[in-house]
């Protein structure tokens, strides 16, 4: 027999061995997957088990996030979690999604260590979130702050006119579904909107001061609506300290005593983490390291653009001026 032939037996006998060993994993996932005793679980369940630093994520628009919500609840109860950094790049959103977030991170703060990590942008709602943290750091050119208020609403009254269309209404009192796009605004219904507009205003202004060390007089000062640079926003004492992540990380070993160690391990909302049926025995062949990667991927496979939510009720939200547009939101907005 020749050495080609010897050679492409070789090749054969390769082939079918792989072959045989994917067959035999595929059934052995299966097996898993298929056994009534195995509870599927998400990716970074196995590492959660140890002691780390949790890494949490508030992007895109700001909603009163259900599962969000859980998820921060879990993680404040954790014993495991050791400290949290709170990644932050967002315009901003709804008023109460981003009530809501701070007062989760703040029963977060009254256990453990919690920092924030401004990005790009951290803005309005998403200000009020990392104001709920023991210390923010933000990018030389990030742009956060945008504290303020305004109420869009628009009128179509002369277009209506102007095509013939007459739009009457029976309301149980004057300022009931007001305004409208269909008459102008009556000084009445501006005042019961400016009313709105400034007992939200000076809830968001004193939380500011209160979290920031700042007289109500500055912090008043200061919310005026502004966008500001990571660089402004720390000269007027609206973050701590200018860097990225690590610099938040750094916060949490060097002046809260934490471990070096401790990994930081991404925590998903539910609905993000069990998007694949992976059990958490099959995935502890896999390092936490290899888990986030593989978890990022999904993600970002499964990107979702969120810029156009209706966003209902009061929000605080801000928008470039480029892509700012006469809109319809119905609700007030901290800009």
């Amino acid at each position: 027999m020749s050495l080609d032939s010897d050679v492409l037996i070789d090749r054969r006998r390769l082939r079918r061995k792989v072959s045989f060993w994917r067959v035999l994993s595929f059934l052995a996932l299966a097996a898993l997957l298929l056994w009534g005793g195995v509870e599927a679980t998400g990716f970074g369940d196995l590492a959660r088990s140890q002691d780390h630093i949790a890494r949490i994520e508030i992007s895109g628009t700001i909603t009163y996030d259900h599962r969000q919500l859980k998820m921060l609840e879990a993680l404040a109860e954790d014993d495991s979690v050791q400290g949290v950094i709170v990644s932050i790049n967002s315009p901003g959103g709804t008023t109460a999604g981003g009530e809501a977030i701070y007062n989760a991170l703040r029963k977060i703060a009254e256990k453990k260590p919690v920092t924030a990590s401004i990005t790009t942008l951290g803005a309005s709602a998403a200000y009020l979130s990392a104001i709920a943290s023991d210390h923010i750091v933000a990018q030389y050119t990030t742009l956060t702050g945008s504290i303020g208020v305004l109420f869009q609403y628009g009128n179509a009254k002369g277009l209506l006119d102007k095509i013939g269309i007459q739009i009457d209404a029976i309301k149980s009192a004057p300022l009931k579904a007001t305004p409208n796009f269909y008459e102008p605004a009556t000084p009445e219904v501006k005042e019961t909107l400016r009313s709105l507009i400034d007992d939200t205003y000076m809830w968001f202004v004193g939380l500011v001061a209160e979290r920031r060390g700042l007289s109500q007089e500055r912090a008043l000062q200061l919310a005026n609506g502004q966008v500001y640079t990571g660089h402004q926003a720390k000269e007027l004492e609206l973050i701590d300290e200018i860097g990225g992540e690590h610099a938040a990380y750094q916060w949490l070993i060097d002046k809260k005593g934490l471990s070096s160690d401790l990994e930081i391990i991404d925590w998903k909302p539910e609905s993000e983490e069990r998007s694949l049926p992976f059990p958490a025995n099959l995935l502890g062949f896999l390092g936490s390291e290899s888990q986030n990667m593989l978890h990022s991927l999904l993600k970002t496979a499964k990107s979702v653009v969120d810029s156009s939510l209706p966003l209902d009720g009061l929000v605080s939200v801000w928008q470039a001026p480029d892509t700012e547009t006469v809109s319809a939101l119905g609700g007030a907005k901290h800009d």
